[in-house]
C-alpha cells in the first residue's frame, strides 16, 4: 500500500496540467494549440512517471531513475513552452 501513495500523488498532480491544456487550446488557433499540446505533454509525462514509479516498487535505484527522467522531461517541455510563448502568435500579427 505504501508503494502506491507516491505514484498516486504524482498522477493527481498531473491533472491540473491536463485541465490547463484543455483551457489553453480552446481558442483553436495554431499558437493556442501549440501551448495546449505542451501542457498535455507535461501531464502525459506525469502520468507515465507515476506508472513507472509504481512499477519500480521498492527498488530505490529504479525510483531515482524515474525521478531524474521525469525532471529532465518536464524541464525540456518547460523550455519548449517558454520558447513557444516568446515566439508569440505570429498568425494574429500578420492579419
Amino acid at each position: 500500500m505504501n508503494d502506491a501513495i507516491a505514484p498516486l500523488v504524482l498522477a493527481i498532480t498531473g491533472l491540473p496540467a491536463l485541465f490547463v491544456a484543455a483551457w489553453a487550446g480552446r481558442r483553436g488557433g495554431a499558437h493556442a494549440r501549440g501551448t495546449g499540446l505542451r501542457w498535455a505533454l507535461i501531464a502525459l509525462c506525469s502520468f507515465i512517471a507515476a506508472i513507472a514509479l509504481y512499477l519500480a516498487g521498492s527498488n530505490r535505484s529504479a525510483a531515482m531513475a524515474v525521478g531524474i527522467g521525469f525532471a529532465v522531461a518536464v524541464n525540456v517541455l518547460v523550455v519548449s513552452m517558454v520558447l513557444h510563448l516568446r515566439r508569440g502568435d505570429t498568425g494574429a500579427m500578420r492579419k
